[in-house]
């Protein structure tokens, strides 16, 4: 059965400071890495992939990921984008596509029509751009795990 929906979440690793100099030079660096990769295909259980510690995602969900076909869902989209665009051309590359011609800046990444965004959508209709904001606002049951950001800068941070 083909694949419908992938709903994405990254936890990834750059030398380059993201806030300082933005996602495309932070992904682009030499030594970044996607360090977990999670994800729910067509609704159903979410799937952490510990890249880091060896792990290997499935040839079809990296194969949906370049396949315009495919929904692909995840909060701040163009992030997971980009540094999905820029793991699948280093590591797989076989199932790399981009939806430009060449010589166009834009030819390093995936298609952003596939993906939609949460964040955005959340936006849209009025709820706070963090996923804390959005947690409280919406009095969900599971929220955003504070010690994740001690957790990303102990693991994560070269200095």
């Amino acid at each position: 059965m083909a694949i419908r929906t992938l709903s994405i979440d990254l936890e990834t690793f750059s030398d380059v400071d993201l806030k300082k100099c933005g996602v495309y030079k932070y992904a682009e660096s030499p030594n970044f890495e996607i360090l977990l990769f999670g994800v729910s295909v067509d609704g159903g259980e979410v799937i952490v992939y510990d890249l880091a510690s060896g792990d290997i995602v499935p040839e079809e969900i990296i194969k949906a990921l370049s396949d315009d076909g495919v929904t692909k869902w995840a909060y701040n989209a163009s992030f997971e984008r980009i540094c999905l665009s820029v793991w699948l051309r280093r590591n797989h590359p076989q199932y790399f596509h981009s939806y430009s011609i060449d010589g166009d800046t834009v030819g390093n990444y995936l298609d952003p029509s596939s993906w939609k965004c949460s964040l955005v959508w959340g936006a849209y209709m009025g709820l706070p751009l963090s996923l804390e904001g959005i947690g409280a606002v919406l009095k969900l049951d599971s929220q955003k795990m504070s010690e994740g950001k001690a957790l990303i800068r102990y693991f994560c941070r070269t200095t």
